[in-house]
C-alpha cells in the first residue's frame, strides 16, 4: 500500500500543477495595457486620491466628535427711555442719579492725566475722589434762634424782629484780603451719600454746596455741611422747556401755575430744612420767562431774608433778598480737561475784574477737579470765597 502511493507521488512530482476552471482575467489585463485605458484609470485614481485627502486633512476637526445646536437669537431688549428731571433729582432714583454721577461719555475727555497749576492732577471719569479730607471749620448749628417761624409743612425762614436775616446769619463769614476773589458752588448733593460726604469732606469749606430739596435725611446732610465749615442752599425746581417730559418733580414751579401756586409750592420746599442762607435754581429757563411766576418767587424770598443765586440763566432778573448769578458752569462737559479748562477760566476772569462765580453739579469728576484746583488759589494769587460773599442787596 506504502509503495504504490509513494509511486504514484513520484510520477507526478516532476508535472506542472493544473490550472483550476474560472472566469479569465487575461482580458481585463490585455485591456488595461493599452495606453488609452491606462491614462483614463490614473486620472481616476488621481480624482479619488485628491478627495480624500480634502475630506480628511481639510477640516482640521475631520474625525473628531461634533454636535450641532440650534440656537434662535433674542429679539433686542427695548432702550430704556431717557430719566425725567424728576427721576434723576428725586430720592427714589439713587441708581439712575449714580450713574449720571459717573456714566459722563468716556470718549468726551480720554482717560488722559490732567494737571493742575499747583502740580496735583485728575483723571477719568467716576474715579474715587482722591483730594485729601480738609479740617473741620464749623458753622453755628441750625436753627439759629429767631430765623424762623411755623409753617404747615415744617419751619419757614423769616427776618428776625430785630434784623437778623438768613441770608447773612447762615452764611460762612468771610474777610476779603484784597486779592481777586473766586468762588464755586457744587449742587445735586444729598441723594448720592457717597458723593454727598467727598463733597462735604473734601471741598475746602469756602465751597458753597446746594443740596435737593426731594433728598431724604435733608437736615441731616445740611448739619453735616455746615458743622464741616460750607454755607449751604436748597435747589428750587423750576419748569424747563420740554416739561411735562422734563419734569423736575411734584413741586415744580410752573410758568403759569400764578403767585398763588408759586407761594404754596415754595411754602413746601423752603420748609424742608433750615440752615440754608439762600436758594439756587435747578432748571427752569420756561419759569425764568414769566413775569407773574417769577415776581412771586422773587417776593416770597425778599420778604423772609432770603437770597437766591442762580446758574447764570436769571440774569435779568433781580430781586429777593440779595441776588448773584454764576459766571458760569464748569461741567457742562463731564470730562477732566474740560472741568480743568473753565475753572481755570474762572480763575481769568477773577483776576481780570476782581471777581468770578462758577456753578457746578456734583459729579466724581467735578469734585474730584475741584478739590484740586482750589487747594493752589493763594499761591496763584486769589482768594477762595464763600458764594454768599459775591451775592449784593438790590440797589447796592
Amino acid at each position: 500500500m506504502f509503495a504504490k502511493r509513494q509511486s504514484a507521488l513520484a510520477a507526478t512530482a516532476g508535472t506542472a500543477p493544473r490550472a483550476k476552471d474560472g472566469p479569465s482575467l487575461k482580458p481585463v489585463v490585455d485591456a488595461l495595457k493599452k495606453p488609452p485605458v491606462a491614462a483614463g484609470l490614473a486620472g481616476l485614481l488621481l480624482l479619488g486620491a485628491s478627495a480624500l485627502f480634502l475630506t480628511v486633512l481639510g477640516d482640521p476637526k475631520a474625525g473628531t466628535p461634533s454636535a450641532h445646536v440650534a440656537l434662535e437669537r433674542d429679539a433686542p431688549a427695548p432702550q430704556a427711555p431717557a430719566p425725567t428731571g424728576f427721576e434723576a433729582f428725586s430720592m427714589g432714583a439713587m441708581g439712575l442719579y449714580q450713574n449720571l454721577a459717573g456714566g459722563a461719555d468716556p470718549t468726551a475727555g480720554g482717560d488722559a492725566v490732567i494737571t493742575l497749576p499747583d502740580g496735583g492732577s485728575v483723571s477719568g471719569q467716576g474715579a474715587p475722589i482722591t483730594a485729601p479730607v480738609h479740617a473741620a471749620s464749623p458753622l453755628a448749628k441750625a436753627p439759629i434762634a429767631g430765623l424762623s417761624q411755623p409753617g404747615s409743612n415744617g419751619p419757614l425762614p423769616m427776618i428776625a424782629p430785630d434784623g437778623r436775616v438768613p441770608a447773612q446769619a447762615y452764611a460762612r463769614p468771610f474777610r476779603p484780603n484784597g486779592k481777586p476773589r473766586v468762588s464755586l458752588i457744587v449742587g445735586g448733593l444729598g441723594l448720592n451719600a457717597v458723593t454727598t460726604r467727598a463733597a462735604i469732606e473734601r471741598l475746602p469749606p469756602e465751597v458753597t454746596l446746594s443740596f435737593v430739596p426731594y433728598a431724604d435725611n435733608l437736615q441731616g446732610w445740611i448739619d453735616q455741611a455746615r458743622a464741616q465749615g460750607h454755607e449751604v442752599m436748597l435747589e428750587m425746581p423750576m419748569e424747563p422747556t420740554g416739561y411735562p417730559d422734563n419734569d423736575p418733580g411734584p413741586y415744580t414751579l410752573l410758568a403759569d401755575g400764578g403767585a398763588d401756586d408759586v407761594t404754596a409750592k415754595m411754602d413746601w420746599l423752603l420748609s424742608r430744612a433750615t440752615g440754608y442762607f439762600g436758594v439756587t435754581n435747578y432748571l427752569g429757563d420756561r419759569f425764568a420767562g414769566s413775569d407773574t411766576g417769577m415776581n412771586a418767587f422773587l417776593s416770597v424770598l425778599r420778604q423772609r431774608g432770603v437770597a437766591f443765586l442762580d446758574d447764570g440763566s436769571f440774569q435779568r432778573r433781580p430781586g429777593a433778598w440779595a441776588r448773584a448769578s454764576a459766571d458760569r458752569v464748569i461741567d457742562r462737559t463731564q470730562s477732566p480737561a474740560a472741568i480743568v479748562a473753565a475753572l481755570n477760566g474762572l480763575e481769568a476772569q477773577a483776576k481780570l475784574r476782581g471777581s468770578a462765580l462758577g456753578a457746578g453739579f456734583s459729579y466724581p469728576v467735578t469734585v474730584e477737579a475741584a478739590a484740586r484746583w482750589t487747594a493752589g488759589l493763594e499761591q496763584r494769587g486769589l482768594q477762595l470765597a464763600p458764594a454768599s460773599s459775591l451775592s449784593m442787596r438790590p440797589g447796592r
